[in-house]
This record gives structure tokens, C-alpha cells and sequence, in this order.
């Protein structure tokens, strides 16, 4: 996985320049703050959660890295494969239950796209968080002039920009989490282990997400959640990401007082991912 978040983080980088090149930073910026408010990403989560209800992040996504594609026809020909449509999906999962949305914005790993994150947040009233890789002050900016309402940090993605230098990674994160602040917008850090769990700690916000895929095998393992919660304040609220595929996996995630998840691959292999939502959570 670092051979391929290497690769990523490299594409990431030359996008930021090619986009940089055809609108400056501060252009980007005045567009962003003007956009309308943006909904409140924490306060979704908290409220499902207050309501003794889960809190689901639900994912929109074509495709990934490990799994390759997930759903979206490959041609007009193409009867077999389900159906992708960003903003569908948006309304199914809104129709049954889900807290917030995230839409994948990477092009070349995901097939993602911004449009599909303005289609889905057009069709529904959900908070929306741009998944992508964030590296740069510009992608927070550009998040909220596509109408983002979080961004999403990756503590791996910055110990590797930094070669494992903790306070590096760590002001990095900060710059980029006040500019989303500054910004209105929520920020979830997701962590791989304990000691990235220390550095996104270290952060503003409320959001911690834990996530179960083993960086190097790709396998998923909910005990990685499991295990760092002793390590975790109270008043964090703990977002545990992958690996969540059957009522069991929910059932166990709740009886440990975990209470957001956040879900993609299930959703997406399903034929209507809202009703699959609502079988797994409701």
C-alpha cells in the first residue's frame, strides 16, 4: 500500500500544479467563501448518535485501488454491471438512514470526480465529504468551492510526504484543518494504528476515523478498531472505516459503544446501496 500511496501522493501533487496553473490559489479561495454555508458534517453524526441511532457515513464510489471496479457500466452495451449514479444514490441512502455522504473525488485510482460529488450533495439535503488525498492548502479550498461540507486528513499520507517526521506530519495537518475551519468545513483524520492515532489526537476536531484495512496485505480486521479504543478521549467520536459487511459487524462495532461507520464497498455492491444500508444498520 505505500508503494501505492507513493503514487497517489505523486499524481496528487501534479494536480494540485496543473490546477494551480489554470486558477490561482487566491482566486480559488474568494470562490470558496462564497458559496453558501456548508452543512454541518458533526452535528449529522451527533445527532443520529444522541438519537441512540448509528451514524453512517455512506460512500460513493466507482472504484478502488484493491478492489477495482465496483459498480458503474462500461459501455451502453454493458446490461450486466450496476448502475452508478451519483445522485440515485445520494437519495436512497438519504431515503434510508445514512447521517452523511462521501464521494470520491480521485480521477485516476477511484473514478471519481467533482461532479459527482455536486451531483450527490444537489439531491439530497446530507453532509458531504470530499474523499480524496489532501496534501495541499489548495484541495481544502477547492473542497469547499465544489460545495464540500468535510475534508478527509490521512495521517499516512502525511507521515510518508514526511518521511515519518511526527511534528512535520503533525503542523502539516494543523495548517490544513484551519483552513477547513476557517472555512466552516468538518475534517475527519483517519488513523491505521497507534501511532497515528497520537498525531490525529493532536488535532481539533471530534472526528477520528479508524481504519481496518491493513496498509500493507489490504486485509480488514475490526479489531484494529477494537484495540485502540482504550487510547481515545471520550469526547472524541470514533468513525470506524472498513470491514463492515454483515448485522454481526454492526452488532459488534455497537456493543463496544462505537456508533459511526463509515461504509462504502458493501453500499456499492449492492443493487439499491440505501436499502443495503438500511438492512445492515436498521
Amino acid at each position: 500500500m505505500s508503494d501505492i500511496l507513493e503514487k497517489i501522493l505523486a499524481v496528487k501533487k501534479q494536480e494540485i500544479q496543473a490546477a494551480k496553473a489554470v486558477k490561482s490559489y487566491a482566486s480559488l479561495l474568494d470562490e470558496a467563501q462564497s458559496n453558501s454555508r456548508p452543512r454541518d458534517f458533526v452535528a449529522a453524526i451527533r445527532n443520529k448518535i444522541t438519537a441512540g441511532q448509528s451514524a453512517v457515513i455512506a460512500e460513493i464510489k466507482q472504484a478502488s485501488p484493491s478492489k477495482g471496479r465496483l459498480r458503474g457500466r462500461i459501455s451502453e452495451t454493458d446490461t450486466q454491471s450496476l448502475v452508478f449514479s451519483p445522485a440515485e444514490i445520494a437519495k436512497t441512502y438519504a431515503q434510508h438512514g445514512a447521517a452523511c455522504l462521501s464521494v470520491l473525488t480521485d480521477r485516476q485510482f477511484f473514478m471519481g470526480s467533482p461532479e459527482y460529488l455536486q451531483e450527490a450533495r444537489s439531491a439530497c439535503t446530507l453532509p458531504v465529504l470530499r474523499k480524496d488525498f489532501m496534501l495541499d492548502n489548495y484541495q481544502v479550498a477547492e473542497a469547499r468551492a465544489m460545495h464540500a461540507d468535510c475534508i478527509l486528513l490521512i495521517v499516512s499520507a502525511f507521515s510518508l510526504e514526511h518521511r515519518n517526521a511526527p511534528a512535520e506530519s503533525l503542523a502539516h495537518m494543523q495548517e490544513l484543518e484551519a483552513l477547513a475551519h476557517f472555512l466552516d468545513m468538518s475534517v475527519l483524520v483517519e488513523v491505521h494504528d497507534g501511532a497515528e492515532l497520537e498525531l490525529a489526537l493532536q488535532l481539533a476536531t471530534p472526528l477520528i476515523g479508524i481504519n481496518n484495512r491493513n496498509l500493507h496485505t489490504f486485509s480488514t480486521s475490526l479489531q484494529t478498531t477494537l484495540e485502540l479504543l482504550d487510547k481515545i478521549p471520550s469526547h472524541k467520536i470514533v468513525v470506524t472505516e472498513s470491514g463492515i459487511h454483515t448485522p454481526a459487524d454492526v452488532a459488534l462495532m455497537r456493543d463496544n459503544h462505537i456508533s459511526a461507520f463509515l461504509v462504502g464497498e458493501a453500499f456499492m455492491r449492492a443493487e439499491d446501496p440505501g436499502i443495503e444500508l438500511e438492512r445492515l444498520f436498521f
